[in-house]
């Protein structure tokens, strides 16, 4: 019988008494991914699904919290069936000429311990399958045995995307232009557990309606980690448009970022979020000084969080192609100024 073995980040198990709340909160949102027709199991640092599926395993491994998914066979404790499935997943893998076996113990009443049982199960695999020898320092291929409430056999281990279980953390008010940097500044926070609330301000007719579903898809690739995102559409033309008539054309980038800043602070007491979120980054525009941050927060009442501060453009871009937001970030749409010039957004 297969199932779905689902490791989950060492920061949950040392919540100590609040451990049970991370856990139960990952299996929530474990849940909302992938539906309720799946049997969840926890055991001491795992969590198990009744079944397995390529697709099924894509979702989980992006449900914040959890480190690593495989697909692993049960049976009995009981060393020759455990050493009959690992033989049979070793002579289905191709090309691979080095192994080792590493075990753990979670049922201390087996008889045998963890380097015992990898010993003899690593006997037993050389023995039956030709061409192999083993590494135990970089083998080719890993052999997991996990003892529990029964015996757990898997070789491949699909990496998560870790970090803290959504909706742990607080709500955050995030600023999600049409960029490359704000997408990934959200992914960060929601990635710490930070629930999201997205604005974006819109400014017809200088702002097109293509702008705007371009940021909707961003929130949708955004979604996919964090099952939903509200999102709200502020609109700015009217304040745009005082900003340029009344101030200085030097100040305009900075003043239309504070007032920016203070609509997203009215949303956040909306929804009761305690920060706001952005994707500036430390000198990466002329607008994104230290001096124009400070002057930003000077009239908020809550903390920003600039998560992409300290990253150039090459690492923010990295994350940004990971989590599928670039090729959307980078399409040239073309919007009008209010000087009835076109720029691309």
């Amino acid at each position: 019988m297969n199932c779905m073995l689902v490791k989950y980040a060492s920061e949950i198990s040392l919540k100590g008494l609040n451990k049970r709340y991370f856990e139960d909160l990952l299996v929530t949102n474990i849940r909302k991914s992938i539906g309720n027709g799946y049997r969840i199991q926890k055991e001491s640092g795992r969590m198990y699904i009744d079944q397995y599926s390529d697709e099924l395993a894509d979702k989980v491994r992006k449900t914040f919290g959890v480190t690593a998914v495989a697909k692993a066979e049960i049976t009995e404790k009981d060393m020759d069936k455990i050493g009959e499935i690992a033989i049979n997943q070793m002579k289905q893998l191709k090309n691979v000429k080095t192994f080792k076996v590493e075990s753990k113990r979670g049922d201390k009443k087996f008889p045998l311990q963890s380097m015992e049982i990898s010993r003899e199960i690593g006997a037993m695999i050389l023995k039956n399958v030709e061409g192999l020898t083993v590494d135990v320092h970089n083998p080719e291929i890993v052999v997991n045995v996990e003892i529990r409430d029964k015996a757990y056999i898997y070789t491949k281990l699909l990496k998560g995307v870790a970090g803290m279980p959504y909706g742990s953390a607080g709500k955050g008010v995030l600023l999600l232009s049409g960029g490359i940097d704000s997408p990934v500044a959200g992914y960060m926070m929601a990635k710490r557990g930070m629930e999201l609330v997205g604005v974006y301000y819109h400014s017809h007719p200088y702002t097109s309606e293509r702008a705007k579903e371009k940021v909707v898809e961003l929130a949708r690739k955004l979604a996919v980690y964090t099952g939903s995102i509200k999102l709200y559409v502020a609109p700015f033309t009217e304040i745009q448009m005082q900003i340029i008539e009344k101030c200085k054309e030097n100040e305009l980038t900075i003043i239309m970022r504070r007032y920016m800043m203070q609509v997203a602070e009215q949303v956040a007491k909306k929804e009761n979020a305690l920060a706001l979120i952005t994707g500036e980054s430390l000198g990466q525009v002329a607008s994104q000084t230290l001096e124009s941050m400070y002057v930003t927060n000077s009239e908020l009442e809550m903390p920003v969080f600039r998560p992409v501060v300290g990253m150039d453009k090459t690492d923010i871009t990295e994350i940004a192609r990971q989590i599928d937001t670039f090729e959307t970030s980078i399409l040239n749409i073309c919007t009008k100024t209010s000087k009835n010039k076109t720029k691309a957004g």
